[in-house]
């Protein structure tokens, strides 16, 4: 059993965040769906929660109201293996209404926030010495999404 499920608390749109995520990453998969009884917090029949799973991390998706909102302050990092995944990653998380933030940071469409970074940023960040790692640092600094070409120029790894 996974330690820990995170739990994502969406307004009243779990049931359009759930296969969004799904369309975006390609091992993923709906596990369950919970609605809400006669009784319940929602009127009855209507999604409570949805558990859906991505890269073999279970999450849940709840429709809980307005009463709290995503924030950058937790995020979701996603390391790529090369600049076309970079890419495709950040195309799928930022359209319809994501939003670029900095440093490989974005929103999605549902405000959930997402870091999308080169599998070793830390070696492309640390450069070919000190010197390097702080022009690293510098060109990083600049970008939205990464550029990873860029960011091994500028710390001379290239």
């Amino acid at each position: 059993m996974q330690p820990i499920k995170p739990f994502l608390w969406f307004n009243d749109n779990a049931e359009q965040a759930v296969p969004f995520y799904l369309s975006v990453f390609k091992n993923s998969k709906l596990e369950s769906i919970l609605r809400s009884p006669e009784g319940g917090p929602l009127p009855p029949g209507s999604v409570l929660t949805i558990e859906f799973e991505i890269d073999g991390i279970r999450f849940v998706a709840l429709n809980g109201g307005p009463h709290y909102t995503f924030t950058h302050a937790i995020s979701f990092v996603i390391p790529c293996d090369s600049q076309a995944e970079i890419d495709e990653m950040w195309a799928k998380l930022t359209a319809d209404g994501g939003e670029e933030v900095q440093c490989g940071w974005l929103k999605d469409k549902f405000g959930l926030s997402w870091q999308v970074v080169p599998a070793n940023i830390g070696e492309l960040l640390a450069g070919k010495d000190a010197a390097g790692g702080e022009r690293a640092m510098a060109a990083m600094m600049q970008m939205k999404k990464f550029d990873i070409a860029e960011l091994k120029r500028a710390g001379g790894l290239a």
